[in-house]
C-alpha cells in the first residue's frame, strides 16, 4: 500500500471517528508522499536532461570527427 494511500485511509478514519488529530495526520502523511514521488520526479528530469545533454555533445563531437581535421574543407583541385 502507497504512503500516500495510507495517509487517506487514516484520514477517512479520523473522519469516520471523529478524530481530528487522526484525520490531520492522514492529510500530513498524503503531502510527505507527494512531497516525495515530486522530488523523483524532478530527479527523473535532471536524469533525462543530463543524457540529453551528454547525447548532443557526443553527436557534435562526431560531426566534428567525420568533418575531418580541415573542418569539412575539400581540395578543389581533386575534387575531394
Amino acid at each position: 500500500m502507497s504512503e500516500k494511500a495510507k495517509g487517506k485511509a487514516k484520514e477517512a478514519y479520523g473522519a469516520m471517528v471523529g478524530d481530528e488529530a487522526e484525520k490531520a495526520e492522514g492529510r500530513a502523511e498524503q503531502t510527505k508522499a507527494e512531497a516525495a514521488e515530486e522530488a523523483k520526479q524532478r530527479e527523473k528530469a535532471r536524469q533525462a536532461e543530463a543524457e540529453a545533454e551528454g547525447a548532443e555533445k557526443e553527436r557534435d563531437r562526431q560531426r566534428r570527427k567525420d568533418k575531418g581535421g580541415l573542418g569539412g574543407l575539400t581540395d578543389n583541385l581533386t575534387g575531394r
